[in-house]
């Protein structure tokens, strides 16, 4: 646990609008800008200083990795729009598409994307699961000032490692409305071995449907905050009130009763078409954006053969079906039939799912309702990896250990023990972000994290800025990961090395989750 003893809270006479994060909230009590920098520095010894995210320090990581010399550049402007899922046509926010634009670059290129900020509300982009430099991170007031209406900002950073990632704001719950896209870091000297890819991209949806995520979260607090248990009974939902929501892999499956779930921007009714012939080897790199629900993914007549999680090669490994948490991302091969064929991802622990559509033949096309019998055969989990020897971080001793116990209040009525007992309360270690205690790091140690779920709900873990060992059951690093899900009462243990020095985000990615106080920080210091 951390050693530090002052307590973080919120200036009283700020009022937030719900659009802006506890990030923000937590960081502009000790003064506006960057001045949540100071606010953590005061966790630390006299004697240690913080490694700030525009710090030399930060830079000279940043210099001293591979580069290509190849300069990567794109734009982004997200703003209010009206978006056509397949049938449903929807008021949102977004990058002028669900999913945006395909960012594309090999490893060691430089990336340089202007983003310019076309909504009523401050917005950033985190590049999820890139081991990037601090200062590029997009978490507002801990590593950039957000976004203003109507002001633009440059990311710009080296992609290190190849692998399939996504980019969405770290600002409120705006990643549930349109604001996301994929990044494709592809490796120069992979062999490849496919015929075609496909990116494949899975969502949740509630934006413009007569609710926004907003609008949700609030329910969500107004619900258990006159104690009324959220958990698994879908308040704050899009329509489907009173849904169930518990699944057998997962325990309590999420907050949150969608209306429509999503498969590249389409909804079942219109699904997306990936046209191949009968033998082909296809790789799809499958994303999880949503921000409450979990998907159980699979395709009609096909076995997954899973090659990469989170971007790392694993020891490739078949199964009839994948689960993916939030944040998640797999890649697959999958070696094409003859006929049309459905790829379902299935809602896990809700009612609902997305569909897509694989074609290498005439013929009528999937419907799609019914359940594919293979969601019901060998589901591949994280416990099924093993990394692939280029990926295996070496065995070493651990120089420091935190324990972050995931806890959490629903009203008193069901989210668990280790939190508030008043509302929809998250927290790790007892505390939400704006009270947090943060994680003391140095730079070249080994740092095991073990991450203890007190609740009922399964929480996806994700760290900022690194990549973690998944430890073992002989207490070995296992697969490389940066989101990892923790089960109800299970504890899973993370190994990772302090490489890349800075302030880093660590929290659960369910958006509302996270919205509600389950954050932290991985905080460097000399």
């Amino acid at each position: 646990m951390s050693r530090s003893s002052t307590r973080h809270r919120v200036d009283p006479a700020y009022t937030d609008p719900p659009s802006v994060s506890l990030a923000r909230r937590a960081v502009l009590a000790g003064g506006a800008g960057l001045a949540g920098l100071g606010v953590l520095a005061a966790c630390g010894s006299p004697t240690s200083r913080l490694v700030r995210p525009s710090s030399p320090v930060v830079g000279a990581v940043d210099r001293a990795r591979r580069h290509t010399g190849r300069t990567v550049t794109s734009r982004l402007v997200a703003a209010p729009g009206r978006v056509d899922l397949g049938g449903p046509v929807v008021d949102t926010w977004s990058f002028g598409s669900v999913p945006g634009p395909t960012i594309r670059a090999r490893a060691g290129d430089r990336v340089v994307v202007d983003l310019s900020n076309g909504l009523p509300a401050p917005t950033t982009v985190h590049w999820h699961g890139i081991a990037l430099r601090n200062d590029m991170d997009g978490v507002p007031d801990m590593t950039q000032a957000p976004v203003a209406p109507n002001t633009s900002f440059r990311y710009d950073f080296t992609v290190p490692d190849p692998g399939t990632y996504f980019f969405h704001p770290h600002v409120g719950v705006q990643l549930d409305r349109g604001l996301y896209g994929v990044l494709v870091v592809d490796d120069p000297v992979e062999p490849g071995a496919y015929d075609q890819e496909w990116v494949v991209v899975l969502d949740d949806w509630v934006d413009g449907t007569g609710r926004t995520p907003d609008q949700v979260l609030a329910s969500l607090r107004a619900a258990t905050g006159s104690g009324m248990s959220g958990m698994g009974m879908g308040m704050g939902g899009g329509g489907m009130g009173g849904e169930s929501m518990t699944s057998p892999l997962l325990g309590g499956a999420g907050d949150v009763a969608y209306p429509h779930y999503l498969v590249n921007g389409r909804v079942p009714a219109a699904p997306v078409t990936l046209t191949g012939r009968p033998g082909e080897r296809v790789r799809v790199r499958l994303v999880n954006a949503a921000s409450d629900t979990a998907f159980r993914v699979a395709v009609g007549g096909h076995q997954l053969s899973l090659t990469h999680a989170d971007g790392f090669p694993v020891v490739p490994v078949s199964g009839d079906a994948v689960l993916l948490g939030m944040g998640e991302r797999v890649d697959l091969l999958l070696t094409l039939g003859d006929g049309a064929f459905p790829l379902v991802a299935s809602a896990e622990g809700k009612q609902g799912q997305g569909m897509a559509v694989v074609r290498t033949a005439t013929g009528p096309a999937p419907t799609p309702t019914g359940r594919l019998a293979e969601l019901d055969g060998r589901v591949l989990t994280v416990a099924d990896l093993a990394p692939a020897a280029s990926a295996a971080m070496p065995t070493r001793g651990v120089d420091r250990t935190h324990d972050l116990v995931l806890g959490g209040s629903m009203g008193g009525m069901g989210g668990g023990m280790g939190g508030s007992s008043d509302g929809y309360v998250w927290t790790i270690n007892g505390r939400t972000f704006d009270r947090q205690r943060p994680l003391d790091v140095r730079r070249g140690e080994r740092v095991r994290l073990r991450l203890k779920n007190a609740t009922m709900m399964f929480h996806p873990m994700h760290v900022h800025g690194h990549t973690f060992a998944v430890v073992d059951g002989n207490g070995r690093p296992g697969v490389r990961k940066d989101t990892v899900i923790v089960a109800p009462m299970r504890t899973v243990t993370v190994d990772l090395d302090a490489t890349n020095p800075g302030q880093w985000m660590t929290h659960c990615h369910n958006a509302y989750h996270g919205e509600a106080g389950m954050m932290t920080t991985l905080s460097y210091r000399t």
